[in-house]
């Protein structure tokens, strides 16, 4: 593993984390291009190619989740943070486009938090904090041709994000709990359902202002489009 990443030592001497080398961002990349070509093949299996125009908007969105999120209103101590509506953007894609577009893109989404912001302990850390809990965004897409379709979709995204966090924190962050008198998954729970939950909270407040859903619903029918 050393050759992908080098590890980070805590002041006793004991590994705390690890930090990417270049083959190992190298390697996050392909894979994220991977995850994009191997969407464009499944959507285009059963003789629906996908459209320039979806791949834009997804694009877009994405973009839009990167910058958003790193507009933190809220910075949690142990990692997590309230930021500007960013798992709004991703979870856009799949009320656009549908869930199997929605799962791609967030997975895809995952693999680009994690070049920009990685804090990894362990592989399997990594795939829950990052894959499986940014993925899980992509399931706002059941909801994808439903009334308030983005707002159930939304809030199916986060609680998948939640219970991906959830996992990550009884399990691999259970220590921190001690600290203050919980359980690990009392600790995890109350954790991580503050800045997810304080975060959605805000965004469907936003979401249910009628400029904001009138004018999300003509960017929606513009993707559509020719598709």
């Amino acid at each position: 593993m050393s050759y992908f990443a080098t590890q980070i030592l805590d002041e006793e001497g004991n590994i705390s984390s690890y930090a990417l080398t270049g083959a190992g961002y190298g390697v996050l990349i392909a894979v994220m291009i991977a995850v994009l070509l191997l969407g464009c093949v499944i959507s285009g299996s059963k003789g629906k190619k996908i459209s320039t125009k979806q791949l834009v908007f997804s694009a877009m969105a994405m973009a839009l989740g990167m910058v958003t999120s790193m507009i933190k209103l809220i910075d949690m101590p142990m990692g997590g943070s309230v930021t500007l509506c960013s798992m709004l953007f991703i979870c856009l894609i799949g009320y656009m486009f549908g869930l199997r577009t929605g799962l791609m893109a967030a997975i895809a989404y995952g693999f680009l938090q994690l070049i920009v912001d990685p804090y990894i302990i362990s592989i399997p850390q990594m795939l829950t904090d990052y894959i499986f809990a940014f993925g899980a965004l992509g399931l706002s897409g059941v909801f994808a041709n439903k009334k308030r379709g983005l707002i159930w979709g939304y809030l199916l995204g986060v609680l998948g994000r939640y219970f991906f966090a959830f996992l990550s924190g009884m399990i691999f962050f259970g220590s921190y709990a001690a600290y203050y008198n919980m359980s690990a998954p009392i600790y995890s729970l109350t954790y991580n359902g503050a800045y997810l939950g304080l975060e959605a909270f805000i965004t469907v407040v936003i979401l249910l202002l009628p400029p904001v859903s009138a004018g999300l619903l003509k960017i929606k029918n513009m993707a559509q489009q020719e598709l």
